[in-house]
């Protein structure tokens, strides 16, 4: 598959993956109040209420194996970043707020997916900080 075909099909797959994460949240009583937020430093998938508290939802979707793994440090501090610039935008500095992953992965035949909900998954990250695993 050449390099187009396969980002279009990834494009799809995503997507799909955040509507599937939508509507997951929406069962579990969550308010998604916006989709696709980008800024010069990254972007956002969902950003959702869950009562008080504002929640930035990174969604993964794969095919086979574990999308939550993709959720690298680098990829933390990317929307940490774009959440900082967010809250401060929009005058919600103060606003209690976590970092939610929602991993998908979507079987071949037309079976629902597997969806994983993780909350609280990841601390906001500053620039040039490091963990250890």
């Amino acid at each position: 598959m050449n390099a187009i075909a396969r980002a279009l099909l990834n494009r799809i797959l995503g997507d799909r993956g955040e509507r599937a994460a939508g509507r997951h949240l929406r069962r579990r009583g969550m308010r998604v109040i916006l989709r696709g937020y980008r800024t010069h430093s990254g972007e956002i998938d969902l950003i959702a209420r869950d009562g008080d508290i504002l929640v930035f939802v990174e969604v993964k979707s794969r095919r086979t194996g574990s999308p939550v793994e993709a959720v690298d440090l680098e990829k933390q501090r990317r929307i940490s970043r774009t959440a900082a610039f967010f809250l401060k935008s929009e005058g919600l500095s103060d606003v209690r707020h976590r970092f939610d992953v929602v991993a998908i992965v979507w079987p071949d035949d037309q079976r629902p997916p597997s969806i994983e909900h993780f909350e609280n998954a990841f601390e906001a990250v500053e620039p040039g900080e490091r963990r250890r695993h």
